[in-house]
C-alpha cells in the first residue's frame, strides 16, 4: 500500500484525533493510529475504546487497504518535517512502514489494521443539529465545573437534557454548579445524558470557527458528533445525575450588582493573601460597599480591598473559596454580573446582567463557613 499526503495536513489530522488515543499498557495497539485508504481518501481513527475519534482526508492513491500506525513516533516526525510532500510505503505482509520525505528516509513497524477495535456505528439513535457556535459555548461555559471524583461517576460529566423547549447543559462537583440553557436550540422529544467530560474536550478543541452545524445522534449507550470530516463517538456514563433543580435556592432577597472585570482583578490579588488550603476569602457587603478580604494567619498575610456597587438587601457577611468565584466570573461574559445572597449559610448565585435572549446562564456557588478572627 502506498500514498502521497503534505506534511502539513496530515499532522494538523492527526493532532486532531490523538486526543482519543490512549496508552494502553493492556491493549499496546491502543497507542496506534489506524489508517484505511480508500477511493483515494485517508481515514485515521484513534480510540481510547471509551472515546473515538476520526477524520479524513483526499491523499495520491491508487491503493486500498488499512495499517495501524505508532501514534507517537509518527506525530513528533512529522513536527520537525517542513511543509513538503510525504509519501508513505506500507507492506502489505509485514505492515512494516517505510516514509520518504525529501532526502529523508525512515522506518517503523506497524501492525495488522484489522487488529484495531472497531469503531461504534450509530444504531437506533435520535438525532439533534446544533450550531458549533452553541456547542462551543456549552462546553466552555460548563466544563470548568466538572467533578474529578471518580466515586460519584455522574458528576464527572456535563448532564445534558433535551427538551421540544430549550436544551440545558449542567456540571457540578458539589462546590459550584453551572446550568446553561439556551432556548434557540431544541429537540422533538425529551431524553437527558451524561456525556463525559474528555469527550467535551477533544469535541471543543476540534469545533471550527465557522458557525456550521454539528449533527449530534444518541443513543442508550453512545453519543455521535458528526461536522466537516470530522466523527467523534464517546460512550455515555451510565449513571443517574443528582438532582439539581433541588440545589438552587429560589428565595434570594440580598441582590449585588457589580462590574465583572473589577470583581475579578480584586479576587485574583485578594486570594494571593489568603490561606493557601482553603483559599478563603470573605465578602462583607453593607450599602453599596463591597469589602473584600482574606488573611493566612499561618505566615501573617492579609488582604482588604473595597469596591463600589449597586446593592439591595441586608448588610451581609459571606465567606466563598475564591478560586471558584474567580473560575465562574473568568467564565461568564458580559461586563456586570448579578451575585444574588439569602443567608451566610445557602449558596450563591451568579448571573451575568445582560443575556443573550437565547441563552440563560446561571451558576452557582457554595459558601465557606467563616472563622470570626478578624
Amino acid at each position: 500500500m502506498r500514498f502521497i499526503v503534505s506534511t502539513s495536513t496530515l499532522l494538523k489530522h492527526l493532532q486532531t484525533v490523538n486526543g482519543a488515543s490512549s496508552s494502553s499498557t493492556v491493549l499496546p495497539i491502543l497507542e496506534n493510529f489506524l489508517f484505511e485508504i480508500k477511493d483515494g481518501n485517508l481515514t485515521i481513527s484513534a480510540t481510547d475504546l471509551q472515546t473515538s475519534m476520526t477524520t479524513a482526508l483526499a491523499v495520491e492513491s491508487k491503493e486500498e487497504g488499512k495499517v495501524a500506525v505508532p501514534s507517537k513516533i509518527l506525530l513528533d516526525t512529522l513536527k520537525t518535517l517542513p511543509d513538503q510532500p510525504i509519501a508513505f510505503n506500507i507492506d502489505d505482509s509485514t505492515f512494516a512502514i517505510e516514509i520518504s520525505a525529501g532526502d529523508g528516509k525512515y522506518k517503523l513497524s506497524g501492525e495488522n489494521g484489522d487488529d484495531f477495535p472497531k469503531i461504534p456505528v450509530v444504531e437506533n439513535a435520535s438525532s439533534v443539529n446544533l450550531p458549533a457556535s452553541v456547542l462551543t459555548e456549552a462546553i466552555t461555559k460548563t466544563i470548568f465545573a466538572v467533578s474529578n471524583d471518580e466515586l460519584r461517576p455522574a458528576m464527572t460529566g456535563v448532564f445534558c437534557q433535551l427538551s421540544p423547549q430549550h436544551i440545558t447543559f449542567v456540571a457540578t462537583d458539589a462546590h459550584k454548579l453551572v446550568r446553561y440553557r439556551r432556548m434557540d436550540s431544541k429537540a422533538d422529544k425529551a431524553t437527558s445524558f451524561i456525556l463525559p467530560k474528555k469527550a467535551l474536550t477533544l469535541l471543543k478543541a476540534a469545533l471550527p470557527s465557522t458557525d456550521i452545524n454539528v449533527s449530534v445522534d444518541y443513543n442508550a449507550t453512545s453519543a455521535f458528533f458528526k461536522f466537516e470530516n470530522i466523527n467523534l463517538v464517546c460512550r455515555l456514563i451510565d449513571e443517574r445525575y443528582p438532582d439539581y433543580e433541588a440545589v438552587i435556592p429560589t428565595n434570594n432577597p440580598n441582590k449585588l450588582v457589580i462590574d465583572r472585570g473589577l470583581f475579578l482583578n480584586t479576587l485574583r490579588r485578594v486570594v494571593i493573601f489568603a490561606n493557601k488550603t482553603t483559599h478563603q476569602v470573605r465578602l462583607k457587603i453593607s450599602g453599596s460597599e463591597l469589602n473584600i478580604s482574606s488573611e493566612d494567619l499561618d505566615f501573617a498575610n492579609e488582604a482588604h480591598e473595597r469596591l463600589s456597587c449597586q446593592y439591595d438587601g441586608e448588610d451581609l457577611e459571606i465567606g466563598f473559596n475564591a478560586r471558584f468565584l474567580i473560575e465562574m466570573l473568568s467564565n461568564l461574559s458580559g461586563d456586570e454580573v448579578t451575585l444574588e445572597l439569602s443567608t451566610p449559610n445557602r449558596a450563591g448565585l451568579l448571573i451575568p446582567q445582560t443575556n443573550d435572549e437565547n441563552e440563560d446562564v446561571l451558576m452557582l456557588v457554595m459558601p465557606v463557613m467563616l472563622n470570626n478572627s478578624y
